[in-house]
């Protein structure tokens, strides 16, 4: 055997993740609170930063790199948009970005806030897609206290669901850790917690639906209507007091601050809908090209001047990033309108099967950025305020085309109806029930509609056919 060796040549592509290029994908992370607080530390250490509203103490006619708002009102049409810039351009402007105290880093490590806490149970604990989407929605509505700001009727509007659906949610969601989240008031909140105490006897339940006397000291006539004695309504106060009023705190930011659109959306009277963003979360940051100038020219020794090129640099791709980072929004925001149409015309139960690839492919970007884009940002609609996560759902088989496809959420919310409406001396089959949803163009096969309606608890068409007779 003979050993011999060789020089090979071989080409490839790769993608070399630069600082920069590591930073600007970082950026599309962040919400735009973490933004201002990033952009703030920013203008704070780099002298050739400011504010765009700020006011200036150089001459007026002084050239400045300001960070250019991205088109802010888009009216979408059923073509898709021309593709994004890539990120892979934003390195080539050279300078190092700022590793001190305030790095991207350290501003997206943080505490769990009670959003993500709600949101980690709702995933445990609701199965069925439709009341799922609710649930997302009554996390968003909660105050800084943890109370719930919409009404049910209110929110089965917005959602284009029914009142039950809405009220069948929130008696799970008042159960969630903290205990008493999402209740209307302090007595719905504090019976939830006495009952999961087994402590809720009607005693308890007057002495709660009086707390305006409990507050004016009006013992005497608490005693009265509760039927109790002064050593029991002591008691009983004090039962009361080792209770939390205030669900919400105790957590990082989450719902308890109040969360402002990065993307408006209204509909265009010429039909369709304007997608914008919203200029009140937008930093607008300038470069000072005229101090830059005139301090550079100052500089004699060589540290000084790196210093001013590395910052001018550094003030240069922050602008450019930011832009971007606004235009991609923009461009992901109006592709998921496009697509949900139909949720913002008719509601919930009309939303379209979409994961992050539909929309990559439209803007030509990768998944993973359109991932980082959807995290943490808002939509406001005519239906409410949304997370842009929450328009993405998973696709049931329709017709020819993917545009007949319908969400898991349509076609079990159609199951339900179908089993409800059943006449009780002649129950549906699956096999029944998959004829049935082929008439609405939704074609499953019978273990997808076994699988959804033992996921919805609903029992086949023997046990609903004992139940319904009275059997047991």
């Amino acid at each position: 055997m003979s050993v011999s060796q060789s020089l090979q040549l071989k080409q490839g592509q790769s993608l070399v993740m630069t600082p920069q290029l590591q930073q600007a994908i970082k950026l599309l992370q962040l919400s735009n609170l973490e933004l201002a607080e990033f952009v703030d530390h920013e203008i704070e250490q780099n002298p050739l930063l400011e504010r765009g509203d700020a006011p200036r103490e150089e001459a007026p006619e002084a050239t400045k790199n300001e960070q250019e708002a991205p088109q802010t009102q888009e009216n979408w049409d059923p073509a898709p948009g021309a593709p994004a810039e890539q990120f892979a351009d934003w390195g080539k402007s050279g300078g190092s970005f700022s590793d001190d105290a305030l790095s991207l880093e350290n501003v997206l490590t943080k505490e769990t806030t009670l959003r993500e806490h709600l949101v980690a149970q709702l995933n445990e604990e609701i199965d069925d897609p439709t009341e799922h989407l609710i649930g997302l929605f009554l996390i968003d509505q909660l105050d800084e206290a943890g109370y719930l700001k919409e009404d049910s009727a209110a929110v089965a509007t917005l959602l284009g669901c029914t009142l039950e659906q809405v009220e069948r949610v929130r008696a799970k969601f008042v159960r969630f850790d903290p205990l008493g989240i999402g209740a209307r008031n302090l007595a719905e909140c504090l019976a939830v917690q006495l009952g999961e105490k087994n402590r809720l006897d009607p005693a308890m339940q007057v002495l709660l639906d009086n707390l305006p006397l409990l507050g004016a000291r009006d013992y005497k006539q608490l005693m009265k209507l509760c039927g109790v004695d002064a050593d029991d309504l002591k008691d009983m106060i004090a039962e009361i007091q080792e209770l939390n009023p205030r669900p919400a705190t105790g957590f990082g930011t989450g719902p308890s601050v109040t969360v402002l659109p990065d993307v408006l959306m209204r509909p265009n009277p010429q039909g369709g809908w304007v997608v914008e963003l919203n200029p009140a979360t937008l930093p607008r940051v300038l470069v000072n090209e005229q101090y830059y100038a005139r301090v550079s020219g100052e500089a004699k020794v060589k540290i000084d001047k790196d210093y001013l090129a590395e910052r001018f640099a550094q003030a240069n791709w922050l602008v450019k990033a930011l832009h971007q980072r606004a235009q991609t929004i923009l461009k992901v925001s109006t592709e998921i309108v496009r697509r949900q149409h139909e949720f913002f015309v008719k509601g919930i139960h009309h939303l379209k099967p979409l994961i992050l690839r539909d929309i990559a492919e439209v803007i030509e970007m990768h998944e993973s950025t359109v991932s980082r884009v959807t995290a943490g940002k808002y939509i406001a609609t005519p239906r409410g305020l949304y997370e842009l996560k929450y328009f993405f759902t998973t696709a049931v088989g329709g017709g020819a085309s993917g545009e007949d496809s319908h969400s898991a959420e349509a076609v079990r919310h159609r199951l339900k109806e179908l089993i409800a409406a059943e006449d009780p001396k002649a129950i549906l089959s699956d096999d029944t029930l998959v004829e049935l949803l082929k008439k609405d163009g939704i074609d499953i096969a019978r273990r997808t509609v076994a699988k959804y309606r033992e996921a919805m608890n609903i029992g086949s068409s023997v046990q609903r056919r004992r139940e319904k007779a009275g059997i047991g």
